[in-house]
């Protein structure tokens, strides 16, 4: 049976976008495990002391019970340029543990700091995070993403993005691209030019 994981980001002691976590966190026990009653995550993660100050991670790893909550310092991520790579079978619905098949594609960035998949001519993901296209106006997202995450969600939400569908043809009329994770808002995700495509 696979295991799953949630990525939390803990700012100043503050558990972020808990509710959207909970939210993805019983979708996935419904749809890949068949669970139907669902162990509030505010109730089970104890903060430890010393997370007061700061950016943290806590991973919460579950099958179906949570079998293991641990923490980590935030480690930004400098990504620079993006390697565009296809696969039309990447499949990854849920947040896996298992993510040998992203690995896979992650090795074919020939040098570059991350890739940006396509799937059936569009544009979804980089390797660890959702992405933002902007075109001059505002924020776009694609609305073909491997997983749509608890950033994403959370900006939709808040009327600060919005999704549309996104070519590979498409990517010419953007100027820049963000990449958003639970870990990095519409303020700190790493930027580049989409001239640092490939």
């Amino acid at each position: 049976m696979s295991r799953f994981f949630e990525s939390i980001q803990v700012n100043k002691g503050k558990l972020v976008n808990l509710e959207f976590h909970q939210e993805r966190f019983e979708r996935t026990r419904r749809a890949a495990l068949g669970l139907i009653q669902h162990p509030r995550l505010e109730q089970l993660i104890e903060l430890p002391q010393g997370l007061d100050k700061g950016l943290f991670k806590c991973r919460v790893t579950y099958r179906k019970e949570v079998e293991l909550i641990e923490y980590e310092p935030r480690i930004p991520h400098k990504i620079r340029s993006l390697k565009l790579v296809r696969s039309d079978s990447i499949d990854y619905a849920y947040k896996y543990q298992d993510r040998s098949k992203l690995n896979e594609l992650f090795e074919l960035r020939e040098g570059k700091d991350d890739i940006l998949i396509v799937k059936d001519n569009c544009i979804t993901d980089s390797y660890f995070a959702n992405v933002l296209f902007w075109d001059g106006k505002e924020w776009l997202t694609p609305d073909t993403p491997l997983l749509p995450g608890i950033m994403r969600a959370f900006l939709m939400h808040m009327g600060l993005i919005r999704e549309c569908r996104i070519t590979r043809a498409d990517l010419n009329r953007f100027q820049k691209v963000k990449l958003i994770n639970a870990m990095n808002d519409l303020q700190t995700a790493p930027e580049i030019h989409v001239n640092s495509i490939h």
